[in-house]
Order: C-alpha cells, then sequence, then structure tokens
C-alpha cells in the first residue's frame, strides 16, 4: 500500500467518522421527539434505494445480488444490522452520546473475543489480555457495585456485542460474496423489517423535523460511500484505528449540543478501551503479515 494511498484512506476514514457522528447526533434528536422505529424505518427507506442504486452499476448488478451464496446468513445480518441501528439509537436518548459511544468503541475487542468460535481464527493470549483489560475499561464506565446500577447501562453493551457479531458475519460472507452483494442485503432487508414495524408506530412529524430526517438520510448514505471508499484504497487495518475519532467528535457534539457530561470514569475507561482496541488491531495486523 502506497503512502498516496494510505493518507487518501485515513482521510475518508476521518470523514466518514465525522459523518457518522454527526448521524448519531441527529439520531438522537429525532428519538427524542419521535418512536424510534419510525426514525429508523424512514432512514432505511432512503438507503435501500441508495443501496440499490449503487449495486445496479456493479459487475452482475441486481441480478448477481439477488443470488448470494449465503442468503439466509445475508438477511439475517440484515436483520442483525437493523435492530442494532434501534438499540444504539435507543441508547443515545437515554444515556447521551458521550457514554453510549464510550462503551460501544469495545467492539472491535468483541470481535477479536468471537472470532474464535464464529470464524475459526486462533487468537493468542496477547490479544485476550487486550480483551480483558478493554473489558475492564467498560467496568470503569459502567461503575457496577460503585453508584445505583441501571440495566439501562448494558444497552450499549448490547448493541457492541450486535454489531461485533455482525461484522465477523460480514468477513464470513466475503469468502464468496463480494461487498456488492453484503451491502445489498443490509439495504433491502433492514428496509423491509423496519418498515414491517415502523409503519405501526407511525406519527406526524413537524415540518422542521423533515429537515432533519431529510438531513439524516443524506448522512447515512455519505458516511457509508466514504467507508467504501476508505476500504476500497487503503487496508482496513491500517484506516481501522481513524475510526475511534467518531467517539472523539461524538462526545463534542454530545456536550456542546444535548448539555451531555464527560464523567472522569467515562474518559478514563474510554482511554482503557480504546488502547486495549488499538493493540489488538496491530496484534491481527501482525500476525496477517507473518
Amino acid at each position: 500500500m502506497s503512502e498516496q494511498n494510505f493518507r487518501l484512506g485515513a482521510t475518508l476514514m476521518t470523514g466518514a467518522s465525522f459523518v457518522f457522528a454527526m448521524q448519531d447526533g441527529i439520531s438522537r434528536h429525532l428519538a427524542g421527539e419521535y418512536n424510534v422505529f419510525m426514525v429508523v424505518m424512514i432512514r432505511y427507506w432512503f438507503f435501500a434505494v441508495f443501496v440499490l442504486a449503487l449495486t445496479s452499476r456493479k459487475e452482475g448488478g441486481l441480478k448477481a445480488a439477488l443470488r448470494p451464496h449465503f442468503p439466509l446468513l445475508q438477511m439475517f445480518r440484515g436483520v442483525l444490522l437493523a435492530a442494532q441501528v434501534c438499540v444504539v439509537i435507543t441508547s443515545f436518548t437515554l444515556l447521551g452520546l458521550v457514554e453510549s459511544h464510550a462503551v460501544l468503541v469495545c467492539y472491535p475487542l468483541l470481535v477479536a473475543a468471537l472470532s474464535g468460535p464464529v470464524l475459526g481464527e486462533r487468537v493468542g493470549w496477547r490479544r485476550w489480555t487486550a480483551i480483558c483489560i478493554g473489558l475492564v475499561g467498560v467496568l470503569i464506565i459502567l461503575q457496577p457495585g460503585l453508584r445505583v446500577f441501571s440495566p439501562v447501562a448494558l444497552i450499549p453493551l448490547l448493541g457492541a456485542f450486535m454489531f461485533a457479531l455482525y461484522g465477523l458475519l460480514t468477513r464470513y460472507v466475503s469468502r464468496k460474496d463480494p461487498t456488492s452483494v453484503s451491502f445489498f442485503w443490509i439495504g433491502v432487508m433492514g428496509a423491509v423489517v423496519t418498515t414491517a414495524i415502523g409503519l405501526f408506530h407511525w406519527q406526524p412529524m413537524a415540518p422542521r423535523d423533515w429537515g432533519w430526517m431529510a438531513l439524516l438520510c443524506c448522512t447515512a448514505a455519505g458516511s457509508h460511500w466514504l467507508l467504501i471508499r476508505a476500504l476500497e484504497v487503503s487496508e482496513a487495518s491500517a484506516v481501522q484505528p481513524f475510526a475511534y475519532l467518531q467517539l472523539v467528535f461524538a462526545a463534542a457534539l454530545g456536550m456542546a449540543v444535548f448539555g451531555d457530561v464527560l464523567e472522569p470514569n467515562v474518559a478514563l475507561g474510554a482511554l482503557v478501551v480504546v488502547a486495549a482496541g488499538l493493540f489488538t488491531l496491530w496484534r491481527a495486523r501482525s500476525a496477517g503479515a507473518r
């Protein structure tokens, strides 16, 4: 990978992280005013159109996308991601952006922990040590036993677990299905599932919030386009650390716009989790090079 490709990939991944954070802020605002299922449903309508347009331009087009090698897994991935989006947005409304993202950044550690049973990959003692240290960071954030512990604090942890499982299944199906096929199924299945639920939770939306909804749909498409481009021009392991900037952007937005507070334990725990996550990425890259 050339230095130029790395710089472009890092820039695109940083841009994707920023847009994802803005998307989370808009989602929090809308979900605070309207039902979460309705918000996610409308977002998926636009996203499905974006995916269909993108897939039709790829080799084989929609015909190839409709014949995946792993049809059941592809459908399950789409349902899983849609459910994860609902869980995470609910977390934003109940806990705020700062604390939610501080817990959500542990998903690379969960990916490493689950890569053995799901993908049959070997995880060495160094990465297991990093995983345990990262989970200690999560405990520092949640502080069980040191304050009145609320089960609500487990919602972002559930979201992180769901996203880790989604990521592992994506890696599994990528053995035979190209990225365009996998992308097609998350858009289509997400739209189908959220529509089946969201229509029963429809609420009239104020004109100004339709503007926010339009912006949310644009950020959903834009963030995924930036992410795809970043992974096309550079190696995933090289630019993945820049994805952690989403925590910084989301925390800044939460404190500036929504009045979230960065508690000392949340800051310390997030630093521990990010450090452990970066170490697991480095070990995985080193193992891949060997």
